[in-house]
């Protein structure tokens, strides 16, 4: 299929589709769905949830404390949001069954760059899937069933199409009494359209905005009289009126209102009412209008608490469903969200180096925690991530105990994901020959940026010791194992002989025996042999070499024995592996000829240099990254 036929075939299926009010009546007999409200068909837009128990993944178990929770694939790609999605669910499904949040406003409150506008652009995408049903040509697109009255035709209408009488809440509106005026109270000349909700052509949603304070009246949500119309209609006649308003064009949909609390409260009163009531004054003298839908509002918490605070506005505190959307605070979810924006540019193509993304993540979670007591914030962060730290930060709490202490407003301040991206999106483009992203780069650039935003110097500190302190010292580490791997490839065969020369003495030691190297003819004592296996095993901080020795040697006379009666590999035994390891690199001089890149004396040193900067590629660095990386942890291994 061509896209021209794609687009065809959308544009077909979502044209109106008319039928006689009768017809209307008999389908709604036939599928309920033929009058569902705007809560009920977001939640079919929504679908069904994938129910995941935690329980069975230990790093879940730990962040989500063994309960069962819900995951929407409608919102897959919001990532760390799993909270504020179900509380928003939660509000369509009560809204749904006719409680109280059908009355009230679905408020998002959070920091910027939290992820509200993105919340609300999907809710009206789904708002769009599923169609409704409307009166023809009514301004106001609304449901056929305001034409009856639920005390005098709720009983016949249940009794004969099976439509409940709490469906039969909304008003006729102005436009449809002057029809049925006109048609002599014959409702079978209304027609009856299926409509699919349209961001594009305002059809059941709409966004409002405030204004400027000074001139904004009430006209932006309930529409105005129209002068052109003046001349034919007299000025409270329907017919005059443009519907033009927020709350007309989102009637059986959804509005949003950005930034809600920055209108003045006067501009406000229309949407209690609405919520309350299923309509509002016009701002003529005519009926009211009908409001079956949502509102959806969101906006910042400085604007919130200043609102709440003012004792005037109560009136609209109890009308508000807050749904909190703070910063996400768990590092994988926060490499998540940058892959997803890295994904929707150019830059997607463009090498990022290992750790880049989880360092920016770590930056970026750690100044939206708030500082524990008597606990590193480093270890909080991995614990909020899921990570178990019992053997390795015996001070380190539960996520709940870190929960508890921090209260109910952590991750509503910090660094947004906005200037996580920005700073991203510097780094790629730091090197004027190179597109590419590291974290030597991330370093420098975090730096520049946060002594340009004019931070208050307390929380300046904090963030340059975050990077002094944590980000940094454990990269040195990181690009230092990255380096020794791919170095330790080239070398492997010199890992080997360590490894079976360490193997070999252990085990005459052990036996107390004397050894003769075959190649020398040295001859080895008990106590030149301790000697020998203690040059191995002090660098690398070995408290027990007894018991150490003889775990080596099991483990050696089993492996052999299911290998032919050869040695295995000095990569298969996790603890001797990192004792070689210590022993290799314990001085820096020797990573030198492999990795520096500078001219080699020999065409094998040569050879070796190839090799590790092409393993390096195969690790996701590009080369000038591995010149760059290399340089500067020589350097830093130097100064310390």
């Amino acid at each position: 299929m061509s896209i021209f036929d794609h687009v065809q075939n959308r544009y077909a299926r979502t044209q109106q589709e008319e039928m006689t009010l009768q017809e209307y009546l008999e389908l709604c007999r036939e599928q309920p769905s033929a009058y569902a409200n705007a809560a009920e068909r977001i939640l079919e837009a929504i679908g069904e949830p994938e129910v995941i128990d935690t329980a069975k993944d230990p790093r879940l178990a730990r962040i989500f404390s063994n309960k069962v929770i819900r995951r929407y694939p409608a919102f897959e790609e919001f990532y760390g949001m799993e909270e504020a999605i179900e509380q928003i669910v939660a509000y369509f499904r009560h809204a749904a069954q006719g409680l109280e949040e059908r009355k009230q406003i679905l408020y998002l409150l959070g920091p910027v760059g939290g992820g509200k506008s993105s919340l609300a652009e999907r809710l009206k995408l789904l708002m769009e899937r599923v169609p409704f049903y409307a009166l023809k040509g009514s301004p106001v697109q609304e449901s056929p069933l305001g034409l009856f009255s639920p005390e005098e035709d709720g009983e016949l209408l249940e009794k004969e199409y099976g439509i409940p009488r709490r469906c039969l809440k909304s008003v006729m509106s102005p436009w449809a009494a002057k029809r049925l005026q006109e048609f002599g109270g014959d409702l079978s000349q209304f027609r009856v359209v299926r409509l699919y909700p349209s961001r594009l052509n305002q059809i059941a949603i709409s966004k409002t905005e405030p204004g400027d304070e000074n001139n904004q009246d009430i006209s932006s949500l309930v529409g105005k009289v129209d002068i052109r119309q003046l001349e034919l209609y007299s000025q409270d006649d329907p017919d005059a009126y443009s519907f033009s308003g927020g709350l007309c064009k989102a009637n059986q949909g959804l509005m949003e209102f950005v930034e809600m609390f920055k209108a003045p409260i006067k501009v406000l009163h229309p949407l209690l009412t609405a919520t309350q009531e299923a309509n509002y004054n016009p701002t003529e003298g005519m009926g009211a209008i009908p409001f079956d839908g949502i509102i959806l509002a969101h906006s910042n918490e400085s604007e919130w608490q200043t609102f709440r605070n003012n004792r005037n506005n109560e009136a609209f505190l109890d009308r508000v469903y807050i749904v909190k959307v703070p910063y996400c605070l768990r590092v994988s979810e926060e490499i998540n969200i940058y892959k997803k924006l890295l994904e929707h540019s150019s830059l997607n193509e463009a090498p990022c180096a290992p750790d880049t993304l989880r360092m920016l993540a770590q930056f970026s979670v750690l100044s939206r925690l708030k500082e524990p007591e008597n606990s590193s914030i480093y270890s909080k962060m991995r614990v909020y991530d899921g990570e178990n730290l019992k053997d390795t930060d015996p001070k380190a709490k539960s996520i709940q105990e870190y929960r508890d202490n921090a209260g109910v407003d952590e991750g509503m301040d910090g660094l947004s994901t906005r200037f996580a991206f920005k700073i991203l999106s510097k780094v790629f483009n730091f090197d004027n020959h190179e597109v590419a992203a590291n974290p030597v780069h991330l370093l420098y650039v975090l730096e520049q940026r946060l002594e340009q935003e004019q931070l208050p110097r307390e929380t300046f500190e904090r963030y340059l010791r975050y990077i002094k302190e944590f980000l940094a010292p454990r990269y040195v580490d990181f690009i230092g194992k990255e380096i020794q791997t791919a170095y330790l490839e080239s070398y492997s065969e010199y890992g080997q002989n360590i490894f079976d020369r360490y193997v070999t003495y252990a085990d005459f030691w052990i036996q107390d025996q004397e050894y003769r190297d075959p190649e020398t003819g040295e001859l080895f004592d008990r106590q030149s042999l301790n000697e020998e296996l203690e040059k191995i095993e002090k660098p690398a901080g070995i408290s027990n070499p007894k018991d150490f020795r003889h775990e080596v040697v099991n483990f050696v006379l089993r492996a052999r024995a299911q290998n032919n009666g050869m040695n295995p590999s000095w990569q298969s035994y996790e603890k001797l592996r990192g004792v070689i390891e210590h022993k290799m690199f314990a001085n820096t001089e020797e990573l030198l000829p492999v990795i520096s890149f500078n001219a080699k004396a020999s065409t094998a040193d040569q050879k070796k240099h190839e090799d590790f900067v092409a393993r390096m590629v195969d690790r996701g660095y590009t080369e000038k990254q591995v010149r760059l990386l290399s340089e500067w942890y020589l350097r830093v291994r130097k100064s310390q």
